[in-house]
């Protein structure tokens, strides 16, 4: 009987061990698992797959596309698709099913037709593809993105899409299951050493107390149920001696226990390998990332450097060509405001004044500092420092998007001051904190109060407001253009001369800088005007201003025009430090007779 109970106890060891086994292989659920969409989704010109889908599982997710002709995958974030799609219909891919085959869609109707999403700045990488394209989606950077499926704009997206996940299902009983069937194997294979050996140990009690040589003693047999009060025992007595001890040690009660109680656990531990598994294969629910509530504060950067690289090359390789043919309409697509109207101006003076000096050139190369804002909703402004060919020193370019579907384009640059370092702002993936113009929280002075002091300061030498900012050799812009001014009242003998800076607030943008303190960008118009003295008095016009004031004379007087850049870092409240023009530069816009 005891072998039978091993042979049992080994073979339910075996079994047990075996299921384990299976778990890790040919019973292991699938590596990944597959959702399509539905077949009958209505056809929509943009196709959002959103970021909840995308961060379902952990792991890449392998993205197949059908489609008919050319279309692009783009990634963006979630809040840059969702603006960029506005109130075009289209489809969003949300979730997964219960049975993990199909895709969730939500349909939202709307405008039939969009723009190509291609070559959008929003995006911060595109997939291009024709007919079918196999994509495996890794995110280019923390947080939180989603993917925008277009052809044309006027065509359907395609909807024929199916992403693979990798699967979440585990089997956490296999290794217990493998570890206890071990141990019922190893129970059973000592069962009857183990048995055997506690029957010779019995068998030398027997021999060391004989029982025909001594006293018994008999003990009352207690009956099955307590005795009622008042009750009476029966009197009957069981002798316990040889035979009684015989009797137990021939049983095989304990091994059959043994034998119950390994099979039990182990049906049990089987039969929870089911509820097991059915639990860890069940859909997660994507969880938001930290980044998400930074985007819900604005605390998000409206870009990651690698795409303020690629504007800038595309930024700089459109000024390049339009400066080389001086041809204005090849800035239209990237370059704006106060930079579009002063090489426009330059350009028209060049082509009849051959000596003029070109504007500087824009270079992407070297990229010195990246200055990036969280202000997430539009218009979104970014600050570049770079240096390269053609640049003696570094230049503060201004980045501006005026909404979602516009590229950004350089609304102005001004090269640094000599001797004049930039400021310091949090790392580009950090972003930097904005402020509007008229706001000094923070800081010593609002940055239209800062553009405010400078020009006062470049129109009147004697400025009650001098101290506020740094002068002289510690800003050549304004010590030179307070010369440039002194110089033409002096040698102006037969003219009156008035000078006015002036800001133009709707081109001010303020960025704070990593201690505090802000950097102000901004645009000041630069008049100069003069009036001859007396009946019969001149004022003669360089070359390049009569090429818009239509000649070199004048009785009656005249206004020059000029659009000045420039960039201001505002110390913050409490500092004793004064202001600092960082960067600066003026271009001739205008002249006419009065």
């Amino acid at each position: 009987m005891r072998l039978k109970t091993a042979a049992l106890l080994v073979l339910l060891g075996l079994l047990t061990m075996l299921a384990g086994i299976g778990q890790l292989t040919f019973w292991a659920p699938a590596e990944t698992v597959t959702a399509s969409v539905p077949s009958d989704t209505k056809a929509a010109p943009l196709t959002v797959i959103d970021q909840k889908l995308i961060a379902l599982h952990d792991g890449p997710v392998k993205i197949k596309i059908q489609g008919e002709g050319n279309f692009i995958v783009a990634t963006g974030r979630p809040d840059d698709v969702e603006a960029w799609v506005g109130k075009t219909a289209h489809n969003t891919l949300t979730g997964v099913s219960a049975d993990q085959k199909s895709l969730e869609v939500s349909s939202a109707d709307g405008e039939a037709t969009a723009p190509s999403p291609a070559g959008s700045d929003l995006w911060v990488s595109t997939e291009d593809a024709s007919g079918d394209l196999d994509y495996t989606w890794n995110p280019p950077a923390d947080g939180e993105w989603s993917l925008l499926v277009a052809g044309d704009g006027t065509q359907p997206a395609p909807s024929a899409i199916s992403m693979t996940f990798p699967n979440n299902a585990t089997t956490p009983w296999a290794v217990p299951l493998i570890v206890l069937g071990i141990i019922i194997i190893l129970v059973g294979a000592a069962l009857p050493f183990v048995a055997k050996a506690l029957a010779n140990r019995r068998k030398d009690d027997d021999d060391d107390h004989p029982g025909d040589g001594g006293e018994t003693t008999t003990l009352p047999i207690q009956s099955e149920n307590p005795l009622l009060p008042g009750a009476k025992s029966s009197g009957t007595t069981s002798p316990v001696g040889d035979e009684g001890r015989r009797r137990g040690a021939g049983s095989e009660g304990p091994a059959l226990r043994v034998t119950a109680l390994a099979a039990t656990l182990a049906a049990v531990m089987v039969g929870g390998t089911a509820i097991a598994a059915h639990a860890t294969t069940a859909t997660p629910e994507a969880t938001p990332t930290s980044s998400s509530a930074d985007a819900a504060e604005g605390g998000t950067p409206v870009m990651l450097e690698s795409q303020l690289q690629r504007i800038l090359e595309q930024v700089a390789s459109t000024v390049d060509a339009a400066d080389a043919a001086k041809d204005a309409a090849k800035l239209a697509p990237r370059v704006d405001k106060m930079e579009l109207q002063i090489r426009t101006q330059n350009y028209k003076i060049r082509s009849t004044v051959s000596a003029y000096e070109p504007r500087m050139p824009v270079r992407a190369t070297k990229l010195q500092s990246s200055v990036i804002s969280t202000k997430r909703d539009w218009p979104r402004t970014v600050f570049a420092l770079t240096q390269g060919e053609g640049n003696v020193v570094p230049q503060v370019l201004t980045l501006v998007q005026l909404s979602p579907r516009e590229n950004y384009k350089l609304w102005g640059s001004a090269p640094l001051q000599p001797g004049t370092n930039f400021p310091s702002f949090p790392v580009p993936r950090k972003g930097t904190e904005p402020v509007p113009a008229s706001d000094s929280t923070g800081l010593a002075y609002s940055g239209n109060q800062a553009l405010e002091i400078l020009s006062e300061m470049l129109t009147n030498p004697e400025s009650p407001n001098r101290s506020k900012l740094a002068d002289g050799q510690s800003s050549p812009y304004i010590a030179g253009a307070l010369a440039y001014q002194a110089d033409t009242v002096k040698n102006g003998t037969s003219a009156n001369f008035k000078f006015t800076h002036t800001p133009v607030t709707n081109q001010t943008v303020v960025l704070r800088t990593a201690d505090g303190g802000a950097v102000v960008v901004g645009r000041l118009d630069f008049a100069f005007e003069g009036t001859p003295k007396a009946a019969g008095d001149k004022l003669l016009l360089e070359d390049d201003s009569a090429v818009f004031a239509g000649g070199k004379e004048t009785t009656t007087g005249m206004v020059l025009n000029f659009a000045e850049s420039v960039a201001v870092y505002i110390p913050p409240a409490g500092s004793a430090d004064p202001m600092n023009l960082v960067a600066a530069t003026r271009g001739l816009v205008g002249a006419s007779f009065k």
